[in-house]
């Protein structure tokens, strides 16, 4: 069963035309990488996956997903472990989300105040409490030092073991997977 599948689409963003004629299938286990200059449609096609915008031409068929973006989507008032918890399934193990992302020191430290690189990895472990099969990345690595890219590497490994899927954005090598990649070009 695929996760996600794009069949012949078309995207039209900022007057322009992106990209057109787009397939693309991932089942599970599966991580695709998207590359390209910026303005190519990496994260517009995110977007697309999402159901965040309408495609052009074409369709969009996707299993139940969570994107992390440059917005962390998470209560700057509330306490991480709080914030998290709002996305997390009921029964959601949100100490182990934390533990996962490398955020347990922070758990009660309230989302304003959490740096670049642990805003980007509270975002992941919002993903990773989601239960969502399928997950779009935009630009995950941003922010991350190198012990933060070790926590996101072994995130993504764990959920491709489980069956889940990946489409990420990225100018950056990503591990944690034998990443298939699409390059979109001007």
């Amino acid at each position: 069963m695929s996760l996600l599948a794009l069949h012949n689409v078309a995207c039209w963003r900022g007057g322009r035309l992106l990209f057109d004629g787009l397939d693309l299938v991932l089942q599970a286990g599966d991580a695709m990488l998207v590359t390209g200059p910026n303005g190519t449609g990496k994260s517009s096609l995110l977007r697309l996956a999402a159901g965040l915008l309408r495609p052009l031409g074409g369709r969009v068929e996707a299993a139940r997903c969570a994107l992390a973006d440059e917005r962390p989507a998470l209560d700057p008032e509330l306490p991480l472990a709080a914030a998290l918890a709002f996305w997390a399934p009921a029964g959601g193990a949100v100490p182990a989300a934390l533990t996962a992302a490398g955020l347990d020191a922070l758990a009660e430290v309230p989302v304003r105040l959490l740096s670049t690189g642990q805003l980007r990895r509270a975002s992941l472990a919002r993903v990773s409490l989601s239960g969502a099969p399928l997950w779009l990345l935009d630009e995950p690595a941003n922010g991350l030092d190198a012990g933060s890219l070790d926590l996101l590497a072994a995130l993504v490994a764990r959920h491709l073991a489980d069956g889940g899927a990946i489409l990420a954005a990225s100018h950056q090598p990503l591990g944690g997977a034998r990443w298939q990649t699409l390059e979109l070009a001007r």
